[in-house]
């Protein structure tokens, strides 16, 4: 047993001093002090392990079959493509970085909370963004593009869509939904069973911009996170909720954990609402034949969450060269064309389209229109910012205390 013992920590010894090893090739400052041809020297032929969000089809769709032969073709990248987010994905980089091992992820795909918690632990690069040649297209310019969740990215993450909360209604069964967030309660109330609030990302971004709509005042919940404004407004909120509650779906007896199981309730007519942090999403929907033709999107009064989403590379990155290659293709004209067609994803692009040159931003223009969602423009002035990760972060464990787990009234 000694023997067996001594032989299981000499194997575990080298492992580890191997790992160091090869974390010590890629450090930060060493990735980061390359030029761009080195960088693409380096990445060329190289895999990449992208962990991401896989929980729509459609996203998958155009990673697998648009995005990885790509980056095969033009880099011999080999992407490999896994699922991870959130609080899991950061407590992994951080426990992988605690015992000083390099990462089983290179690139990720994260915004809002996530961010905030992998700077806390330090799992990410660094600045990075600078180094991408697509970068100087990026509409850094934009406050709902440069800050996520009030936090400046400053390089350290790199823009990648961006997208604003709506209502998805059925506009067969409810010709004249409501119209803001004051008229929701009086609406649930007269179609009992009809509305329901899904406890996830979705859901939360609809608890922000209900609890900044009856504040009255955005601005409130600008800058860092304020107890006492949290405090008063989510208590109002959940009066709200706690009143309407005996009219939601299923009387508010339970309440969907994820949002693809809302979106089957409302395919198949047992509610007549569900959501999406993707203002184009009803379009692609309805495209697949997922959602019913008269499905259509809106945004309520006074106006809801619009947001980024991002892309950023693991300081233990095994692959932080070809990494990078991935990201600066991702945000090429050509991947944000593609990617912001409603037939295919409808993520509203990044990128500055007065930057492009005229034939490249004359194809943005002519984009199939949205046909069931409502054009950009007409919802830009009800697009509210984002709020410090921590309100986030409340309302997660509120929700659950204050009325999922409290008897309905």
């Amino acid at each position: 047993m000694k023997k067996i013992s001594f032989l299981l920590l000499t194997a575990a010894a080298l492992l580890s001093g191997c790992g160091s090893a090869s974390n010590k090739a890629h450090t930060p400052q060493q990735t980061l002090a390359q030029t761009w041809p080195q960088i693409e020297a380096a990445g060329r032929g190289q895999p990449v392990s992208m962990q991401m969000w896989m929980g729509d089809p459609l996203i998958n769709q155009y990673m697998s079959t648009y995005v990885k032969p790509e980056v095969k073709r033009r880099f011999g990248v080999d992407l490999q493509i896994s699922a991870a987010q959130g609080a899991g994905l950061a407590q992994t980089l951080a426990a992988e970085k605690e015992a000083g091992q390099p990462s089983q992820a290179d690139l990720v795909w994260i915004n809002g909370e996530t961010f905030y918690q992998l700077r806390q632990v330090d799992a990410l690069l660094g600045p990075f963004v600078e180094k991408l040649p697509n970068a100087r297209l990026l509409d850094l310019q934009n406050p709902f593009i440069n800050t996520d969740f009030q936090q400046p990215i400053a390089g350290m993450e790199c823009p990648w869509g961006n997208v604003q909360m709506t209502f998805i209604y059925d506009s067969a069964r409810v010709p004249n939904p409501p119209r803001s967030f004051a008229a929701l309660p009086a609406f649930v109330k007269a179609h009992p069973g009809q509305f329901t609030i899904p406890n996830e990302f979705t859901g939360m971004t609809l608890l922000k911009s209900w609890m900044i709509a009856l504040s009255g005042d955005p601005k409130l919940f600008q800058g860092k996170f304020d107890e006492a404004v949290y405090k008063k407004w989510s208590g109002e909120l959940w009066k709200q909720i706690n009143a309407s509650r005996p009219y939601f779906w299923k009387q508010g007896q339970t309440f969907p954990e994820q949002l693809a199981p809302l979106h089957q309730l409302f395919a198949n007519g047992e509610v007549a609402f569900t959501f999406s942090n993707n203002d184009a999403e009803v379009d692609n929907k309805v495209n697949q034949g997922v959602f019913p033709a008269t499905a259509r999107a809106y945004v309520p009064l006074p106006g809801t969450i619009q947001n980024s989403h991002y892309l950023g590379v693991v300081q233990g990155s095994q692959h932080p060269e070809a990494a990078l290659l991935v990201i600066n293709f991702l945000i090429s004209p050509e991947a944000q064309l593609k990617k912001m067609d409603p037939n295919v994803w409808g993520d509203h692009t990044v990128l500055d389209l007065a930057a492009l040159p005229a034939a490249q931003r004359q194809q943005f223009e002519q984009l199939p229109s949205r046909r069931y969602a409502p054009r950009r423009a007409s919802i830009q002035g009800l697009a509210l910012l984002e709020p410090d990760p921590e309100y986030m972060t409340r309302l997660f464990k509120d929700f659950r205390t204050y009325v999922i787990e409290a008897p309905v009234q």
